[in-house]
């Protein structure tokens, strides 16, 4: 596994640890500026990046019939929970992990609990989700 995908992976786990201490509706209002501190921010009514409500940054769809969300962004790491066909999903971030099926795309979900989804099985709504 390359230092990349070490640091990434690291990275997440932080994320996934800090999430822990914060309730899903302090999620949703992070500190995250999606103007990249230009403060330009504008409503994308398709739940995409920069809207001011409280709304997620980015959207998904999941495509399997049955998704495992898990603790990390590989299949051998714990299941959290799982998603089933056509639940729309919110995505905070995307990272390099575990490749499944030509995609080595994961997306950290945040829908009640923080959890890594592939998006091999998750479509995006709107703009692509920012990078971790």
């Amino acid at each position: 596994m390359s230092l990349r995908s070490r640091l990434s992976i690291a990275t997440a786990a932080g994320l996934l640890a800090a999430a822990a201490a914060v309730t899903p509706a302090a999620a949703a209002h992070d500190d995250w500026d999606p103007t990249g501190g230009n403060g330009n921010h504008h409503h994308d009514p398709s739940g995409g990046n920069g809207d001011d409500h409280g709304k997620p940054l980015f959207k998904g769809v999941v495509t399997a019939n049955t998704l495992a969300l898990r603790s990390a962004p590989n299949r051998g790491s714990q299941i959290i929970r799982h998603a089933h066909k056509g639940d729309i999903v919110s995505i905070f971030c995307k990272t390099g992990g575990e490749t499944v099926k030509g995609n080595p795309l994961w997306y950290l979900l945040t829908d009640g609990t923080w959890a890594w989804g592939a998006a091999r099985y998750i479509d995006n709504i709107g703009p692509a989700p920012r990078w971790c």
